[in-house]
């Protein structure tokens, strides 16, 4: 017999999946899916309980196009160095992140923030930690490339050098011949759309978790892991008030759902001078509105596959799961010395949502270890997402989810 956390459990999977499922017959019913497949149409094969993401009409899917974003994801040529690819700061078995507090770039300078996770990047209603003006991944594929303060991957200035590369060697040329008929330059502009077609494919949902709410596994999660995810969906620890949906991240955007604006918060991770104020390098929002009430706020990141994209928070700041359950515990950071001192608690610009709560050593346990089944082991084994250099030609696998009609 199924305890009631047990019950609670599975209904909450049936509410999810039967939203999901009248959300996507909704869509097709209003001509999301009206036009007629082609021979070379791309079709999901989705996670449980995932809706179809969004493609932009100017970039729709095929099977060539995510494979040729696929190798340009991985090539060091789209680089001023030649040295570094997309994949440098996006490594598949950390669940494309990097593993470093701060994002290096060509020439070694240091970005101000970590590496996002790209897992279920498709979703995202924002594609930064805090940017709401980007919200599609082609425009966001020319950041990396072309941003110079800081350097990242240095493309600006040598657009043509490194264009002139790729137009020489004859595989590109065929492959964007083939993706991009009638427009089959080898420019930025194309570049961007297969990595962003590629970068779609980044889905994860194949967790001991997902196992449970989607699947129906019961045993999917130990009893430990059970307890944790009773206290993170919990209201006296309201972590899904910020991780909240199938991608555990904050809103989402996908094929008949309504509009929806990105959220971004400030968790009090830091507070310099008692009025609120973050380290000048990066204070979050109010760079792009210009608003004092968004000094500090950022994206919430997913909680997917968290125990492999550490460390953590938009600077990395924070280098364990344990230090950052404490930073929430404690309803933001103290910092008793030193540049950045301050009582992130005490932060008058902290989101209301960060109220502090208390846990003992065994529950503490049992959240880490919930936290811990949000992996999925697919997503950084996936052949289809790995470098095509270092694997055999394949179609596409598991997180690639489609093949031509």
């Amino acid at each position: 017999m199924l305890r009631p956390v047990e019950w609670r459990i599975a209904s909450m999977a049936a509410v999810v999946l039967f939203a999901v499922s009248c959300v996507q017959r909704a869509g097709s019913d209003a001509g999301f899916a009206a036009a007629q497949p082609r021979e070379d149409a791309w079709r999901w094969d989705l996670p449980a309980g995932f809706p179809e993401p969004v493609v932009p009409a100017d970039n729709p899917m095929s099977v060539a196009k995510v494979e040729l974003g696929r190798r340009l994801f991985y090539d060091p040529r789209l680089s001023s160095t030649g040295e570094v690819s997309c994949a440098t700061c996006h490594r598949q078995e950390l669940a494309f992140t990097d593993g470093r507090a701060r994002a290096e770039g060509a020439t070694g300078e240091l970005h101000s923030r970590s590496a996002m996770s790209l897992a279920n990047v498709a979703y995202g209603a924002s594609l930064t930690w805090a940017d709401p003006g980007l919200s599609t991944l082609e425009e966001q594929a020319l950041v990396p490339l072309l941003n110079e303060h800081p350097v990242e991957m240095g493309v600006a200035g040598n657009e043509e050098r490194i264009l002139a590369a790729l137009r020489e060697d004859a595989e590109y040329a065929a492959s964007f011949r083939d993706v991009f008929p009638g427009d089959a330059a080898i420019d930025l502009r194309n570049v961007v759309r297969a990595i962003a077609a590629f970068e779609r494919t980044m889905l994860s949902g194949d967790s001991p978790y997902d196992r449970l709410v989607f699947g129906g596994e019961m045993d999917a999660l130990s009893r430990s892991a059970w307890s944790g995810m009773e206290l993170f969906f919990s209201e006296r620890l309201a972590c899904s008030e910020c991780h909240s949906g199938f991608t555990l991240s904050g809103p989402v955007r996908f094929v008949g759902a309504e509009s929806v604006e990105p959220t971004f918060h400030n968790t009090g991770l830091y507070d310099l001078d008692g009025y609120g104020a973050y380290p000048a390098e990066d204070p979050g929002l109010v760079l792009r509105t210009g608003e004092a009430r968004h000094m500090g706020a950022f994206r919430a990141p997913t909680l997917r596959n968290i125990a492999l994209t550490g460390p953590y928070m938009h600077d990395g700041s924070v280098g364990t799961l344990d230090e950052a359950l404490q930073h929430y515990a404690a309803g933001g950071r103290t910092i008793p010395a030193g540049p950045v001192a301050g009582d992130g608690s005490r932060n008058p610009l902290k989101s209301p949502k960060i109220r502090g709560f208390e846990l003992d050593a065994d529950e503490r346990a049992a959240l880490l270890e919930f936290l811990e089944a949000l992996t999925d082991p697919g997503l950084v084994t996936d052949p289809a997402l790995s470098d095509p250099r270092a694997t055999l030609p394949s179609g596409p696998g598991r997180s690639t989810r489609a093949a031509s009609e």
